[in-house]
């Protein structure tokens, strides 16, 4: 405030001091009278530069007035390292949306596509029944995934839960299938065509929820893949623990390139799944290993193990 008085003031006496200088022959600048030199009239040559410089003030004053106000009127350092960890927050929960929709939705729209193709081609009533099966199943199972997913979207919008009760996300993150509904999810690869075998070595009631339900989507993404990318070849998959972490393999036949009926592209699942990894202390891998295509990854049982 004390600046911008100072600089209004100065912008109401200089240019009042310049018609001074230029019509007055005796001037007074800010109550001073100015001598002549030798008889000369000097003054005039003095308006131009006292314009340039209250010019130049202004623009100063202006700058730093900015910096003073963002300094003492801003937020605090603790205000904005909360203002970035509430955005880091945010697209965290964004990208967890994406992975969920991503698994969940791709996964269903996968096995439907490759049922809907088996029983246009197999001219078995009894195969097309139960096609027409598994790609009803697998639909319902998609909506409700996705209804868990537009919950959480609500939620990250508004601040609350769908009821209105904070922390309702908790709550739709149960319902999310864990690691003891891979079984089922081992059969619709199944009904796909694909012959599966499984080693499920893991007490799935002791497990963390959060752990079965990352799990899950793992598992998921793995013979997602298999199916797409290697159709009717066999499925190995294996859940253990050893030392205190959690295994997953999903292994595939390696099918060449040429023989794909879907290219690959994108790896947007491989990503999530290290990301899901990486974000519960574990890793994961992905890669051609003895003629098979395998997916791995290992987390510990409990956060900092």
């Amino acid at each position: 405030m004390a600046l911008g008085a100072a600089v209004g003031c100065l912008s109401v006496l200089v240019p009042a001091a310049v018609f001074d200088l230029l019509l007055h022959p005796a001037p007074e600048v800010f109550g001073l009278r100015l001598p002549e030199h030798r008889g000369i009239r000097w003054y005039p040559l003095a308006a131009p530069p006292l314009l340039f410089a209250l010019g130049w003030l202004i623009v100063w004053a202006g700058r730093l007035q900015l910096a003073m106000a963002v300094r003492l009127l801003g937020p605090s350092p603790a205000e904005r390292l909360a203002a970035a960890e509430l955005r880091a927050e945010r697209l965290l929960e964004r990208n967890r949306l994406a992975r969920e929709l991503h698994d969940s939705i791709g996964h269903a729209l996968t096995v439907t596509v490759i049922q809907a193709g088996a029983a246009r081609v197999v001219d078995d009533p009894e195969f097309v029944a139960r096609a027409l099966e598994v790609i009803e199943e697998t639909g319902r199972q998609a909506m409700e995934d996705l209804e868990r997913t537009l919950v959480l979207l609500r939620e990250t919008r508004d601040g609350v839960g769908a009821d209105g009760a904070p922390g309702s996300a908790d709550a739709v993150a149960t319902e999310r299938p864990g690691l003891d509904q891979v079984p089922a999810l081992l059969d619709t690869a199944r009904s796909a065509g694909s012959p599966v075998e499984a080693w499920i070595e893991v007490p799935t009631a002791h497990l963390p929820g959060v752990r079965s339900r990352e799990g899950y989507r793992i598992v998921q993404e793995g013979v997602t893949n298999a199916l797409k990318y290697a159709p009717g070849e066999p499925i190995t998959v294996r859940i253990a623990l050893h030392d205190g972490l959690l295994e997953l393999r999903c292994a595939n036949a390696l099918v060449p390139a040429a023989a794909r009926a879907t290219p690959r592209r994108g790896g947007k699942g491989l990503r999530g799944i290290r990301e899901r990894a990486a974000l519960l202390g574990g890793e994961a891998s992905a890669g051609a290993e003895s003629g098979q295509r395998v997916l791995a990854v290992r987390m510990p049982l409990r956060s900092g193990a």
